[in-house]
């Protein structure tokens, strides 16, 4: 067992298995030009959202190869979003899982390279495009039980 001060993985030997539930999002602020080529799908790169929305489904399913200490689960659902604002685009991501530990990282790997990809396909346009506001929004099942923004928690 790692002493106190180590970096390590969290023991979820002893954890029953649950279905669990995150949502997560993220806003990329885009100028005028890139909100409009983005809306019409003339971008140089081509239709943004579903490139984003792939993109984002299979980091949810590759979150453990990336965060070092992040338990490999097997992902039973992944869903991105991608919603136009006055600013830019939302972009939200829900996971869920049958798992022993929660899968609040896997959404938020989704929206956050989501919003690269976007970003990445605006860039020619809008190079100061920003990536803001990446959170959990809320989280369902497991020890801890239930937590969120969104009313009851749920997601």
């Amino acid at each position: 067992m790692p002493d106190a001060k180590s970096s390590h993985m969290i023991d979820i030997t002893g954890k029953a298995p649950s279905l669990r539930t995150a949502v997560a999002e993220a806003h990329v602020r885009l100028s005028a030009e890139a909100r409009q080529a983005l809306a019409a799908g003339t971008l140089p790169k081509g239709r943004a959202e579903e490139v984003a929305r792939v993109a984002g489904v299979m980091a949810a399913k590759q979150c453990s190869a990336l965060i070092p200490f992040c338990h490999p689960i097997v992902i039973n659902y992944a869903e991105v979003e991608i919603v136009p604002t006055e600013q830019g685009v939302r972009v939200r991501a829900t996971t869920r899982a049958h798992a022993s530990t929660g899968v609040e990282m896997e959404a938020l790997t989704a929206v956050t390279v989501a919003a690269l990809t976007l970003y990445d396909m605006c860039k020619a346009l809008d190079p100061g495009a920003t990536i803001e506001q990446v959170r959990v929004l809320s989280k369902r099942g497991g020890k801890s039980g239930d937590w969120g923004e969104e009313p009851g928690g749920t997601a």
